[in-house]
This record gives structure tokens, sequence and C-alpha cells, in this order.
């Protein structure tokens, strides 16, 4: 059993001289300091919470529960930034709650890249076949005249170098959405850099779905959506009818305001196919 972060304040409270309603108040733990005569409990109808004896409170959670200090082991509970080191060090145990120890997300590029992370410039340029990931990505800044490039799928990502033609005219710094867990890592990143973001999707309606609901909405007007030159003959070419059969359109197009995005939709009806992204890899020119 473990104590939660709402009764170890109330604790708090209580090892300060204040008493509580008992109904906010309620579990196990606090039964069981009640029947140690350590807490005790007032009133009929409405009943308080009150401390008995302090040291015995004390001497309790240090046995039960390895807490040396209440107060350090509430602000690591309530601290986002905890790490499972603070965790033991407060109460014995790594596992007392969540905690997120692989944050932070993939980015890739098919030129240098320059940027600073920690305040300390750095090199994006992986080896072909490796990734970078950045873990500390608070603190990861790219120069102002790079463009962050989001990638939907995983094979686009891998394969970058093979699609440079696409982006001729950016500098680009890619940015895997896979996997799901370090999509919010990434939003996050986005919202605070001043770099503009292109997202490279499917040329369907999913891909345009999870544009408008995962990205624009958080990074407005900095973000766009990414449509290839020629992209009503690469449909017409290469798109997939059944994209077209099976997908539903989920957003508004009186809420969009993109011209490229409201040309794709015209191009993915007039041709009833969906466009995946995977076809521009090494396939300059065939659209």
């Amino acid at each position: 059993m473990k104590i939660p972060l709402h009764i170890a304040e109330k604790l708090l409270l209580l090892s300060g001289g204040e008493s509580i309603a008992d109904s906010s108040a309620r579990h196990p733990v606090v039964n069981d300091l009640v029947s140690e005569g350590i807490l005790f409990r007032k009133g009929r109808i409405k009943k308080t919470l009150h401390l008995n004896n302090g040291p015995a409170l004390q001497t309790y959670l240090q046995n039960r529960f390895s807490i040396n200090n209440l107060t350090q082991y509430i602000e690591v509970l309530r601290d986002e930034a905890s790490t499972r080191a603070d965790l033991v060090s407060v109460s014995s145990d790594s596992k007392l709650k969540t905690v997120r120890t692989f944050k932070g997300f993939l980015v890739n590029s098919y030129s240098p890249i320059q940027a600073n992370l920690n305040d300390e410039p750095i090199l994006i340029q992986p080896t072909p076949g490796t990734f970078t990931f950045v873990y500390d990505f608070e603190k990861f800044l790219p120069l102002p005249d790079i463009t962050i490039v989001g990638i939907e799928n995983p094979e686009n990502f891998r394969h970058i170098e093979k699609q440079t033609y696409l982006f001729a005219n950016i500098n680009p710094l890619f940015v895997c959405r896979y996997p799901q867990s370090q999509r919010k890592d990434m939003i996050k990143w986005l919202q605070s850099i001043p770099n503009k973001y292109v997202h490279f999707g499917d040329f369907d309606f999913a891909g345009i779905g999870i544009y408008l609901h995962e990205y624009k909405k958080h990074l407005k007007g900095k973000a766009s959506f990414f449509v290839p030159a020629h992209i009503d003959d690469w449909i017409k070419n290469n798109g997939n009818k059944k994209r077209y059969d099976v997908q539903k359109m989920n957003f508004e197009i009186d809420n969009i305001s993109e011209k490229d995005i409201l040309s794709l939709i015209a191009s993915i009806h007039r041709h009833k196919k969906g466009l995946d992204q995977e076809v521009f890899i090494g396939e300059r020119g065939s659209g």
C-alpha cells in the first residue's frame, strides 16, 4: 500500500495542528492511524479529524512507508519532473508513481543541421541507417532558418535522403510522429521554438485530419501542410481508390484557410483516391 498525494497533504495539515473534515480523508491508512490512536475523529454528524500524537505519526510513516520527511515526499509527488531516484530518496520505492524515464523524440536529416542543446552547439548529422534521439528537448533549439518537417510514416522518415527533391527550397530537420508516446513531447517542443513547422503526411482525409487535429490546433499559424507540386497528377496516377471509399472526413472545410489543403481535397474528390506518402521515396518525376 502507498500513501497517495491527497492523503499525504491531509496528514501534513494535521501535523501542523489543523483539523480537517473526516470525509476529505477517506483511506485505509487514515483508518489505521485512528485505530493506532495516532489520529482521532471528533463529532457526530460532521466529523473532523485531528492529530493525537505527532511523534507517533512520524514513526509510523518511517516504519510503514520509509517516509522520513512528509514535506519532501509531497514535493516529489507533485513534481512532474520527478525521477525514480527522487522517489527512492523520499520513500525507498521507485514505483511510488508513474515516471516517464524515456522522454523526447527522434530527429533525422540528410544534410548537417546546426542547433543548440543545453546552451551548447550541436550538429545533427546522423550516419545513414541511424537516427538522433533528443532527450532534453526542452533545451533543444535549431537555428531560426531551419524548417521542422514532421513525417507521418516511419518509412519516409527512414529514407529521407531519397526525398531531397521535395524540399529543395528549405533547410529541413525531420521529426517523426512515432512512437506515439513521444508525440506530446514533440508538440510541446514545437510550441516553444520559433521555427516554422511543415507537416508531411498521407494525402487523404486521414492524413489531413491528423494534421488539423494533432498539430494545427496547437501550432496555429506557424504550421502548414506540405503539398508537393503536381499533386493532382500524383493522385490521379498513383492514388488508391480504397483510401477514398473507406475514409470519412472528420473535419469541416469551412474551418480550413490553407489554399493548398483545399486544392488537395478537391483533387481527392475529383479522382476519388487517396495517396500514401511512401510513393515519394526515390520516385522523382514519376507523378
